[in-house]
């Protein structure tokens, strides 16, 4: 029989070629969720199991198999997250990355808006809220009502803005939220229920949107548009999610609708990381993802390539005895280390003695003070150490304080800058005026209704008002810097934002004493305008991911540029250190009395301490004061932390301090 040999035909695709050994660049738990391509997958990432190089890999391997790049969507929980996995990508394969969207879910929700809000009657020109303008807002409507003139107590304004906030991240009524977590505002259900309504109703009447609008309008985006949520869908046909156990319910929900057309997606998280439920987050997220997608394939990675494993043990045996979880036991190839450490301390100052004595020790063998952290439950649990540290000459840092975008001077810049893309941007309008000499809160109100009364936002009252009376000179001002910056100008945000400061400097002066100190933080703000061809991208980049720290509240820059870290647990996830020092783990303070009423809080609290013996890669010692009186409960509490106590004897090594000269006796 003679053969015929069929060629192949066009439409039979070739088989891919990988440029990448990924079996030799993957252990076998990464290499098979990196491989597995379509179909919902759920993979449990142990703490320092390498969940960033699985997504790098995934990505690199989608793009390899043929997926164009621009079906692929990236989400992570900062953009500096996203960029830079995307950075990796490119370097492995060799191909530009641009064209796969990678970000936060909040600046996906910006993009998505601005191209698609219309549907939804949201302009493309709207103003992104930053918390302080949040609450600036809740609390002129407030005063509006009348609810701060009260008898009763009614909640400030920062806590108003955390119930409506909690609401929409919980897809929980107001109500519920004051009941579950304000009950001492019960008798306020009705007048804050009131004021939610009133806030988002002076939201959309003025396009302004805050943090939380930004996923609630992209859900009723996808909601209610069929042909946006198909267009949307099939746009991004692969999906890929960080930290996932980091996701509140309105994320989950929003994920689901962008599958709609598709299953292919990919979550990455650790269930026993989950620890910002005061932020919204729901551990119920990670665990119910396989409801959430039927037919989820699971891909657990444990090997851990951060700790000795006597640390790692230690960790295990604390995670095990979690009510709910995805079961995994984390190991690593790594030579054994040191076994962790127990200290009973006297008293808290004995326990600040103590760490400062042993950090001193480490630097002298060789440990450098930025490989060292001190981790707490809870920011004053470390000010007793402070003093000791200053006192024996320690540099050190504290993660915390004032983000750049909300020191008072930044917001005074951005106001002059919001107001020329948004007209209708009336908390702007009211900072940048009230910064004005003969303006007071009545004045501004007045001229911000006539302006907002105005067809297209005009600055016809501006000049109406700046012809005579009280703070004329100081309005005329205004206007003349507004016309040269705004409407048909050319200039770039650069030069607008060269323009502002020209004329608020001499406002800065007047306003602050320390005014040089602010000053560094405008060079700064200037730089990063610079970056921009569009004033609209730059606000809202600079809204959605700031700057983490004002330079105003930086140390000098003559301190030792070797400093120690001192940081609550919340803020060092994600972090390693060389040595990890755990303060104040006394049962009643960590886990606290107040987590003790219900399981889901004492289980988040397990999860915490988890989070902070995995951030030690050699060293780990946990410490307690003992004969410590809590006030609120009338309770002394002497007792190691139960997460410590329950676990093997042999996890740990136990000291006891000895003060020298008692030793000497």
């Amino acid at each position: 029989m003679k053969p015929y040999v069929l060629k192949s035909g066009p439409d039979r695709p070739a088989e891919p070629t990988f440029s990448l050994k990924y079996e030799d660049e993957l252990n076998a738990g990464q290499l098979a969720a990196v491989t597995a391509v379509d179909g919902p997958i759920l993979v449990i990432a142990g703490a320092g199991s390498g969940k960033t190089r699985t997504l790098v890999y995934r990505v690199a391997r989608l793009i390899e198999s043929g997926i164009p790049p621009e079906s692929i969507l990236l989400l992570t929980f900062t953009r500096k997250a996203s960029e830079e996995m995307l950075r990796r990508v490119g370097a492995l394969i060799g191909l530009r990355t641009d064209r796969v969207t990678g970000g936060t879910f909040h600046s996906v929700a910006n993009m998505l808006l601005r191209r698609y809000g219309r549907a939804i009657g949201l302009e493309p020109g709207f103003t992104i809220l930053d918390r302080g303008d949040s609450e600036d807002v809740i609390n002129l409507l407030r005063t509006q009502q009348g609810l701060n003139d009260k008898a009763r107590r009614f909640p400030r304004k920062n806590t108003i803005n955390e119930i409506f906030s909690k609401s929409v991240n919980k897809l929980l009524p107001v109500e519920d939220v004051v009941l579950g977590e304000f009950p001492q505002f019960t008798d306020e259900i009705e007048d804050l229920q009131k004021l939610c309504r009133a806030f988002e109703s002076y939201k959309r009447s003025r396009l302004l949107v805050d943090y939380d609008d930004l996923l609630v309008r992209l859900r009723e985006l996808l909601d209610t548009d069929e042909g946006v949520r198909q267009r949307v869908s099939e746009a991004y046909r692969y999906v890929l999610v960080d930290e996932y156990q980091d996701t509140n319910r309105l994320q989950a929900e929003i994920v689901r609708r962008i599958a709609a057309t598709h299953d292919n997606v990919m979550v990455v998280g650790d269930d026993s990381q989950s620890i910002y439920a005061f932020r919204g987050a729901t551990f119920r997220n990670i665990m119910d993802f396989p409801k959430l997608f039927p037919g989820t394939r699971i891909f657990k990675l444990e090997e851990n390539y951060r700790s000795t494993q006597p640390i790692l043990t230690l960790a295990n045996e604390v995670i095990n005895l979690a009510a709910e979880k995805y079961s995994k036991t984390l190991f690593t190839r790594k030579g054994e280390g040191p076994s962790p450490v127990l200290v009973k301390a006297g008293d808290e100052n004995t326990q600040s003695r103590f760490v400062a004595q042993r950090i001193l020790e480490l630097r002298e063998e060789g440990v450098p003070l930025e490989e060292i952290a001190v981790l707490f439950r809870s920011s004053f649990h470390s000010f007793d150490l402070e003093i000791e540290l200053t006192r024996r000459n320690i540099p050190f840092v504290k993660r915390g304080g004032f983000k750049f975008i909300e020191t008072a001077h930044v917001k005074d810049i951005l106001a002059h800058l919001r107001v020329v893309e948004n007209p209708k941007d009336a908390v702007s309008w009211n900072r940048l005026l009230m910064l004005l000499d003969g303006v007071g809160p009545r004045k501004s109100q007045t001229l911000i209704e006539a302006m907002l009364a105005e067809d297209g936002g005009g600055l016809a009252a501006l000049k109406a008002a700046a012809e005579k009376g009280a703070g004329a000179q100081a309005l005329r001002d205004l206007v003349r810097l507004l016309e040269d910056i705004g409407g048909g100008s050319s200039m770039t945000p650069a030069e607008q934002m060269n323009a502002v400061c020209g004329y608020y400097l001499p406002l800065l002066k007047q306003q602050y004493d320390d005014y040089p100190k602010r000053t560094k933080d405008l060079e700064h703000l200037y730089t990063i305008a610079a970056r921009y061809g569009k004033l609209d991208s730059f606000l809202a980049d600079l809204t959605l991911e700031p700057p983490d720290t004002s330079l105003f509240d930086v140390e000098a820059a003559d301190r030792d540029a070797e400093r120690l870290v001192l940081s609550t647990i919340h803020s060092a996830k994600g972090l390693e250190w060389h040595t990890v020092f755990i303060i104040w783990a006394l049962d009643g303070k960590f886990p606290s009395l107040y987590s003790m009423t219900a399981d889901e809080d004492i289980e988040e609290e397990r999860r915490l301490f988890y989070v902070a013996v995995t951030r030690a890669k050699q060293n780990l010692y946990v410490s307690y004061p003992v004969n410590i009186f809590d006030r609120a409960s009338g309770m002394v509490l002497s007792k190691p932390s139960r997460f410590i106590e329950e676990v093997r004897s042999d996890c740990l090594d136990t000291w006891s301090l000895i003060d020298e000269d008692d030793f000497r006796d």
